[in-house]
């Protein structure tokens, strides 16, 4: 009884403290847990379904809290290779959209990236796209 009042406690503070939405659902499902609601009830309040509360509450079983942390996917591999990405970053930093054949462009663009990369290594990137790459190159 000792032990399910100090889990109840450790998890309603670990949900004051979270500022991420999936992580807060993911601790109330385990909070909704130990005060004895089924899966099936819990899946119905989170509306997620029960085999996703399963693994939440099967997680924390195995590893508590920490279990719980989401766990980032890598996503899909990059386009270009590192080396392209080096040079890209090159071009960019020293040199001006007129130097690399953009006729009477002189401040690089989304549009003029995404159009550099294409032509330069075949690789079409939207610009919510070309944008993620100049940001993994700690370009703004």
């Amino acid at each position: 009884m000792i032990k399910k009042h100090n889990e109840l406690e450790e998890v309603t503070q670990a949900m004051k403290q979270v500022k991420e939405r999936r992580m807060y659902e993911r601790y109330q499902a385990v909070y909704l847990h130990l005060k004895g609601t089924s899966m099936t009830e819990i899946a119905g309040i989170l509306n997620r379904c029960r085999m996703t509360v399963s693994s939440y509450i099967h997680a924390y079983e195995s590893g508590g809290l920490t279990a719980l942390q989401r766990k980032y996917s890598s996503g899909a591999p990059t386009r270009l290779t590192k080396q392209q990405q080096q040079q890209l970053k090159h071009i960019i930093a020293n040199s001006i959209p007129h130097e690399v054949g953009f006729t009477s462009k002189y401040n690089w663009t989304l549009e003029l990236i995404a159009a550099y990369v294409e032509r330069e290594w075949s690789h079409r990137y939207s610009l919510p796209g070309i944008s993620k790459v100049l940001e993994r190159l700690g370009l703004s």
